[in-house]
């Protein structure tokens, strides 16, 4: 895990044609290519097992692959590289960059521009410069879980099985979950399972976040009320969560006009204040990955311990008996 982070802070993506995530978009969009018009239903059942199927294929391959690179001797260091892969911190916090550059020198336009090819999927043409931070601030939150702590939870639960399946879910949800009418049915299996591997990653990176504030990046008091009072202020279950404790952590309102207004009552977010998220948001996953490498040291010692005196004094009691 360590090795993972460490190599995408240095070396970052690989070209598309080499990355594991443009392949999962590739096949993607084959599946919505070929996929069948018949109808809610039709499509409804296509979506589930088209992912389903994908997943099962993929968590598979995360175990041959286990299984083989735990044959070689650096073999830890070749899955760290592929978990590097499936983990997007350094390209999110160039995209963050790439909107606060311009904003701060005061060209709206191109911050507008590089918001919309960047982070934000929403019309951005018209957004004024507080709203133009505060698109850029909130997806890199909400990013900070999807394509970093997400994946590395995973991958702590499960190991490569457990973060391909993630990746590819995630990966599935951002091409197939709208509201439309080609993927109302077709990518509602894809977004339910996306809610569902997201709602514990979500809120640790919310706590991360109080813990990343209390730390010296923002205001951890404010992080946390604002966390509980408007976590659930979005439509999906999960954005909410790590978006609304940056909010407090910052001290900033955090807005998309017409869905949601995160820290009713804090001043309105500036270019300077993405830059304050990159900090914020570094500290909290890089917190988390220091708690998860201590939990990986020690936690195996300790239950391996707790197994092996269980099997003693079951081999105690045994004895016993047949002395008895």
């Amino acid at each position: 895990m360590l090795s993972a982070v460490l190599a995408d802070a240095l070396l970052g993506d690989p070209p598309s044609r080499f990355h594991p995530v443009a392949w999962m978009g590739s096949w993607i969009g084959l599946l919505r290519r070929i996929a069948p018009r018949r109808g809610p239903l039709a499509d409804l059942l296509y979506g589930a097992a088209a992912v389903g199927l994908s997943t099962l294929t993929l968590w598979l391959t995360g175990m041959w692959m286990t299984r083989h690179l735990a044959r070689w001797r650096l073999g830890w260091l070749a899955e760290g590289a592929l978990l590097s892969q499936l983990i997007a911190w350094r390209s999110l916090m160039r995209a963050g960059e790439a909107v606060a550059r311009p904003l701060e020198r005061g060209d709206l336009d191109e911050a507008r521009q590089q918001l919309g090819w960047h982070l934000v999927s929403r019309d951005t043409s018209r957004l004024d410069p507080s709203l133009v931070a505060a698109g850029a601030i909130e997806s890199l939150a909400e990013n900070s879980s999807d394509s970093v702590v997400a994946p590395l939870f995973w991958y702590a639960i499960g190991g490569l099985p457990a973060a391909l399946s993630y990746r590819f879910l995630n990966t599935a949800d951002a091409m197939l979950g709208y509201r439309d009418e080609q993927h109302e049915w077709l990518g509602k299996s894809a977004a339910r399972a996306d809610d569902a591997v997201n709602l514990a990653p979500a809120r640790l990176t919310a706590l991360l976040i109080v813990a990343g504030a209390a730390l010296g990046g923002g205001n951890a008091g404010s992080a946390w009320r604002i966390w509980r009072r408007d976590g659930g202020k979005t439509a999906s279950p999960n954005a909410g969560q790590p978006m609304s404790a940056a909010a407090g952590g910052l001290e900033v309102v955090l807005e998309k006009v017409g869905h949601y207004r995160l820290g009713e009552g804090l001043a309105k977010p500036q270019a300077a204040d993405i830059t304050r998220t990159s900090r914020l948001l570094s500290t909290a996953v890089f917190l988390g990955v220091a708690v998860a490498a201590a939990a990986a040291l020690f936690l195996p010692k300790a239950v391996f311990s707790g197994r092996k005196a269980l099997r003693q004094g079951g081999s105690r009691q045994v004895e016993e008996e047949k002395g008895g």
